[in-house]
């Protein structure tokens, strides 16, 4: 199955380049819920400093996507592609070598940008470069390397952390520093992206505007939403997973070992997203692992058993990363290429807005000694409400070409 370019990449070795950034990326952000359990412990952090060291790295995320996104469609997917997984992945290593907080957050933000820039443009350059009806499955498979980087952060953070320190765990993740000289040798820039500039050249401005024009303002409003709603509830719930296990009372190394097996769910939940993305469509996908999502999470926040916590925990994973799928493969074809980079990255801005303040809320909100079920039922709301508007809102883009 070849992609209908001049360099002639097939999809499969487009999905194994994009797809390896996305898990280098994946491998650092689930790192960081466990540094943040093993940081609690080395420099006694309150709940709120904790809160922030999540929320800084989706500040980042937020100004690197909006940032880069309007990149994207000014200079091409590839070149930012390349300039944001070398940003996040020095920054990380960096992040390594100090011992202060405020330090390590100016760290975090850098490396947010280059996550939050790398994500929507590596989509949409997957999604304009494989053929129409092997695009939405395609799109979360990628996303699936998200699941394998956080089985790698997990393995790293549960045999690494314990024996070696934090400090060695975010060494490794600069290795994808290197990772950038193969990819400016092995990927072409999206053909689209190629065929769209030769013809006009639009201001960023113009750009922005147009999202909001008449012809695109449902879908916007509509990415804006579910993005809010998804990012907010998954940091928040995710970045303290760890933490949250600690309070319910099992040990560091024990906290790490569960979410390390509920992490394993993810990739059955991309797996049947991708398979049920074209047969069933996105609309389908995104509204049936969302509600999935919601229901996991009120389950976990009031589980009073291992066991109901374990299968509640493994729900959740398998569920909400099937949603994430479904979600990276249907933004970028709510526009036209011109726009297609600003649109998806406006969106992903928008979403990390949440993110900064779904790991505060709980730091907060368990600062005022707020229970884990009343926590968890706040996301599970918030996800139903991102159900909601895809549901209303969401027009089905299954197997339409890409203008």
């Amino acid at each position: 199955m070849k992609v209908n370019n001049s360099d002639g990449i097939s999809s499969r070795k487009l999905l194994g380049i994009a797809g390896t950034a996305w898990m280098f990326d994946a491998m650092d952000v689930g790192m960081l819920s466990f540094i943040i359990a093993a940081l609690q412990a080395e420099w006694q952090l309150t709940p709120g400093q904790m809160g922030w060291i999540g929320s800084v790295n989706s500040i980042g995320m937020a100004v690197g996507a909006l940032v880069f996104g309007l990149m994207a469609d000014k200079v091409g997917r590839k070149t930012v592609f390349m300039i944001t997984l070398l940003l996040f992945s020095l920054a990380s290593g960096a992040s390594a070598f100090t011992s202060s907080l405020a330090i390590f957050l100016v760290l975090r933000f850098i490396i947010g940008a280059g996550l939050g820039g790398e994500l929507p443009v590596a989509s949409t350059l997957v999604s304009e470069s494989v053929p129409v009806e092997k695009r939405g499955s395609t799109v979360v498979l990628l996303e699936s390397f998200w699941a394998v980087g956080w089985l790698v952060a997990a393995v790293i953070s549960y045999f690494v952390i314990p024996a070696y320190g934090w400090q060695t765990a975010l060494i490794i993740s600069a290795l994808p520093a290197l990772y950038v000289i193969y990819l400016r040798l092995g990927l072409p820039d999206s053909p689209k992206f190629a065929a769209a500039q030769a013809k006009k050249t639009v201001s960023v401005f113009e750009n922005l505007a147009k999202i909001w024009s008449k012809q695109h303002v449902r879908q916007t409003a509509m990415l804006w939403i579910v993005w809010f709603c998804v990012v907010f509830s998954y940091y928040g719930m995710f970045l303290w997973l760890p933490s949250v296990m600690v309070m319910k009372g099992f040990s560091l190394i024990k906290s790490f070992e569960y979410v390390l097996i509920m992490t394993l769910a993810q990739l059955p939940g991309y797996f049947t997203a991708a398979w049920f993305i074209e047969k069933f469509g996105r609309k389908f996908v995104l509204i049936v692992y969302l509600i999935g999502t919601a229901v996991s999470a009120y389950f976990f926040g009031t589980a009073d058993s291992t066991a109901l916590l374990m299968t509640s925990g493994i729900l959740l994973s398998f569920f909400n990363l099937g949603a994430w799928g479904g979600l990276y493969a249907y933004t970028p074809e709510q526009y036209p290429t011109l726009i297609r980079g600003t649109g998806a990255g406006m969106a992903a801005a928008v979403g990390r807005i949440g993110g900064v303040l779904g790991p505060l809320l709980v730091g907060y909100l368990v600062a005022q000694k707020i229970s884990v079920a009343m926590i968890f039922t706040i996301f599970c709301v918030s996800i139903l409400i991102g159900a909601l508007a895809v549901f209303i809102l969401g027009k089905e883009t299954k197997q339409q070409d890409l203008i």
